[in-house]
């Protein structure tokens, strides 16, 4: 038994942040998903950490549920009818730390986790001492150093954690090529022995990060920084239990379980038991580029040609490909495993990291075996219908047999998500902002070899 975690989120109350990020609408996408424990996250935003005050409890130490949760499961119906731990809420935020330090403006973005609410509440009231403005984003702009945030925090609080986040994005991130650091103890100074996890970003999956010596004793996880309900679990990290062919029982989801999970060696409840990725190409800064001009390079092509945009003359964008090879220490070593349902793994030969699997969301492989857009009627429809059947979208892209997915879907979704599984797609790589493009299907594909009830689906 597994424990699916999500804990990179955001409110309504940050910009750009679908207005249907509720407490109940996570709630329920959490259970369409299959996750287990999400993040409430932008506690630091009054508005919004009033109407989470106001409507979780806590259920173990550090680990919340909606007050209201029975309601939101009858009017949600079908989403929950079998047995299901949680969906829980543990409390976090994602700040953006922007400064100058040595001459260099610094932009940092940092996932802040705390194990309850009067911590919270601790929290922002030191912020506001301090000036910082807390209303206008629920990713507030903190005009301080990650070292000294970090030196605030575990003053207020030894338990709260600090996670780098989405570490290799150029713009904003600890290792960003545009205003990053080399090491973590660069950046955080005598804390950084502190930092016990990184968060990998959708443009960096984790056997890239197993090349960099910095990051050889924290572990890698990985979250969907969902913006909207449907990105949600786009990416996640399973946690498992230590003592094997045991079952998770609600009182081992805790706070503190939780976080010592991701502490390499630490004696602790769970450990990481795998993580499932974006495929790396399709963020939206794997590689380095100029957008507006429409450049894109790999890392071996930047190395040739540098990085000045051979149209305009201006400065591309590094990709993380590129600045994983800048810092990596050793080259890219893993193996790739196949398990029982057509998933193919990404493994340490060594074993001493957990595996990983990237997968595309099932509405983007439903839109393009329908050729149509994510967002259309016949998407939507036909989603909720698998999500209904066979429980959750990780149980489809992951585990349900593709015989069983053709009776609902169709052959050709069959044969999609057993592309996706075993890794027989085609990606053209993200750069400078623009995310990859996922082809499952070949160009020469046409619908004369879908079965009839596929062609009826293409006339939604």
């Amino acid at each position: 038994m597994e424990l699916v975690l999500d804990l990179h989120l955001h409110s309504r109350f940050s910009r750009a942040v679908s207005p249907k990020m509720t407490i109940p609408n996570l709630y329920t996408w959490g259970r369409k998903k299959g996750i287990n424990v999400l993040s409430v996250s932008d506690f630091t935003h009054p508005l919004w950490f009033r109407e989470v005050d106001s409507s979780l409890i806590e259920v173990q130490t550090g680990v919340y549920r909606p007050k209201a949760y029975e309601a939101i499961e009858e009017e949600s119906g079908e989403y929950f009818t079998n047995n299901f731990l949680g969906p829980y809420f543990i409390l976090s935020t994602e700040l953006s730390c922007i400064y100058t330090e040595n001459g260099k403006q610094r932009r940092v973005h940092l996932l802040i986790f705390a194990p309850n609410l009067e911590t919270v509440a601790a929290i922002n009231e030191k912020f506001i001492q301090l000036g910082f403005n807390l209303t206008a984003d629920g990713r507030p702009i903190l005009g301080t150093s990650a070292r000294n945030l970090a030196e605030i925090l575990y003053t207020i609080d030894p338990l709260i954690a600090i996670i780098p986040a989405h570490i290799w994005t150029p713009w904003f991130a600890l290792y960003g090529s545009k205003s990053g650091y080399d090491s973590l103890s660069e950046c955080f100074g005598e804390y950084s022995k502190r930092i016990f996890a990184v968060e990998s970003g959708l443009s960096s999956d984790p056997s890239m990060n197993w090349r960099v010596q910095d990051l050889a004793a924290r572990s890698i996880v990985s979250f969907s920084d969902a913006h909207s309900l449907e990105k949600i679990g786009r990416e996640a990290t399973v946690l498992k239990l230590k003592t094997q062919n045991e079952k998770i029982k609600v009182e081992d989801i805790t706070y503190k379980n939780i976080m010592n999970a991701f502490v390499r060696g630490q004696e602790r409840v769970f450990e990481i038991s795998h993580t499932i990725e974006f495929y790396p190409e399709e963020g939206k800064y794997h590689y380095t580029g100029h957008r507006k001009c429409d450049i894109s390079y790999s890392p071996l092509e930047t190395k040739q040609k540098g990085t000045r945009c051979p149209v305009c003359g201006r400065e591309l964008t590094v990709g993380v490909m590129h600045r994983v090879e800048e810092l990596a220490g050793k080259s890219s070593h893993f193996t790739l495993e196949k398990d029982v349902a057509g998933v193919v793994w990404v493994v340490d030969p060594t074993n001493l990291r957990p595996a990983s699997v990237s997968m595309v969301p099932l509405q983007e492989i439903i839109a393009e075996t329908k050729d149509v857009g994510v967002s259309s009627l016949a998407v939507v429809t036909l989603y909720d219908s698998l999500i209904a059947t066979f429980c959750s979208e990780f149980e489809i892209l992951l585990r349900a047999p593709l015989e069983t997915i053709q009776e609902l879907g169709g052959k050709r979704l069959a044969v999609a998500i057993g592309k996706v599984r075993s890794r027989d797609i085609h990606i053209v790589p993200g750069f400078d902002g623009e995310y990859g493009k996922v082809e499952i299907w070949n160009k020469e594909d046409s619908i004369k070899e879908l079965d009839p009830k596929d062609q009826l689906g293409l006339l939604f």
